[in-house]
């Protein structure tokens, strides 16, 4: 770490923790959690009328009308019933029952469990993934002994991948696996890429044809920014395309609090949906889940606002859809800024972006940089967090060279902390090519101005 004070604090833009970096909480959601917390307030004209009213009703929905006592273990049937409702809404009437939802502590122990349901049987167990993939996923499968199998996205055609991707990388892995699940980001997970109505449907044609279950991560649905770009989820799709595949592709929907426009890493809650899955299975997961009691009732209580916010004539409703606007808007700029920023960079390549909180810049460096015995990703990332202070995620890229990575920057930030990012990345970049460039070549420096 740079001991000499030329930075003032660590930017971490690794994590997707908005809140830390300094985004503000949606207000009614605090609002409800007060008065759910702290009941008293609940006596005066702190809170807005609807706030009060919510807090009561969920209040009444506990054991002891407090928010200190267990509910049941895959979550308070209220809130699964307002999930159910709100699931409905978004796929335009498509049946969903509070039975079929699981509120979880994360959508990561969502994902434990389905992993522990499905490679029950012998031999060596897969899920295939994308390449790609949610830095956190490969290191779940790693734990739990699941191998993967890699499906590539293509970067230059928009992170997009096709059924000869899928075709290709399944019939690699006959005879040493057994692929048994096919897992998607969408809205994608580090790329920030949208599913077209078309490619979902090659996906479950894909999963009916290989009897996979579809493991389907959503949590970024509600972050959609680009024109033109529309979150349409797996279920709704499915039952769209009528049979064989809307009653027999079995589907794992997940979604979380701590991602997207709500950001409440802190409240530790998500949940999953379950589609097509017989109701023995279902019970076996709520047994696999009882380890955790319950999940975390103040993130329940969250989940309950995600689900059913303020509606048009509530008191809340405008600074509600205000407060979302403009942090949609906050994302939208951000990433316009950053993309444009660091594609100016000698050595960045950085597609567009249509949804979630990342950017994930594709970066080449000069072959005689990657000469240590750490991969390239590791070496210039860590030398930006000791030389400058920011911190970033990054990811090798093998299938070009070894002097190729790409970077992982959550922008989901104040912009003014983002200018200060862009401003030491820049500053790093131009010091690490001529330290690492070939003797005689000349680089440029920045014509930009932060």
């Amino acid at each position: 770490m740079n001991m000499n004070g030329s930075f003032r604090k660590v930017l971490d833009l690794s994590s997707g923790d908005p809140h830390s970096s300094g985004i503000k909480p949606v207000t009614f959601v605090r609002q409800v959690t007060a008065g759910c917390v702290y009941p008293r307030i609940l006596q005066g004209d702190a809170l807005p009328p609807d706030a009060r009213l919510r807090a009561q009703k969920l209040l009444s929905h506990f054991d002891g009308g407090s928010i200190g006592s267990y509910t049941d273990t895959c979550g308070s049937m209220h809130v699964r019933n307002t999930i159910a409702k709100s699931i409905i809404l978004r796929d335009g009437g498509v049946p969903s029952s509070p039975e079929q939802v699981f509120i979880t502590v994360d959508t990561q122990r969502a994902l434990m469990a389905m992993l522990r349901l499905l490679c029950q049987s012998e031999g060596v167990s897969a899920v295939m993934i994308p390449d790609p993939a949610p830095h956190t996923l490969t290191r779940l499968l790693d734990r739990m002994g699941v191998v993967p199998v890699t499906y590539q996205l293509r970067e230059q055609s928009g992170w997009s991948f096709g059924r000869a991707e899928l075709n290709r990388a399944i019939q690699a892995s006959r005879g040493r696996c057994f692929p048994l699940a096919i897992y998607i980001s969408n809205p994608g997970n580090p790329t920030g890429h949208v599913q077209s109505r078309e490619c979902i449907q090659d996906v479950i044609r894909f999963a009916a044809d290989e009897e996979l279950f579809l493991l389907v991560d959503e949590v970024y649905q509600d972050t959609v920014f680009a024109d033109g770009s529309e979150f349409v989820s797996y279920k709704r799709v499915l039952a769209e395309m009528g049979e064989p595949y809307s009653d027999g592709v079995q589907l794992a929907s997940l979604h979380s609090l701590s991602n997207g426009i709500m950001g409440e890493c802190g409240f530790r809650t998500g949940y999953m949906e379950l589609v097509n899955v017989d109701e023995a299975v279902m019970l076996y997961a709520e047994v696999l889940l009882m380890g955790d009691l319950c999940p975390p009732v103040i993130g329940q209580i969250a989940l309950d606002v995600m689900a059913d916010p303020p509606r048009p004539g509530e008191p809340s409703y405008s600074l509600y859809t205000q407060e979302v606007a403009s942090r949609l808007m906050t994302l939208k700029c951000n990433v316009s800024r950053a993309v444009e920023f660091i594609n100016d960079l000698p050595g960045f390549s950085c597609r567009s972006v249509q949804s979630g909180i990342f950017i994930y810049p594709h970066l080449t460096l000069p072959h005689s940089a990657p000469t240590h015995s750490e991969s390239v990703g590791l070496l210039y990332s860590r030398r930006l967090l000791e030389d400058q202070g920011v911190c970033v995620g990054f990811s090798e890229d093998h299938t070009h060279s070894q002097s190729c990575c790409h970077l992982r920057l959550c922008v989901l930030t104040p912009s003014e902390e983002l200018e200060e990012a862009l401003h030491r990345l820049q500053c790093f970049h131009f010091q690490f090519l001529k330290e690492y460039c070939d003797p005689g070549e000349t680089v440029s420096e920045p014509q930009q101005s932060i």
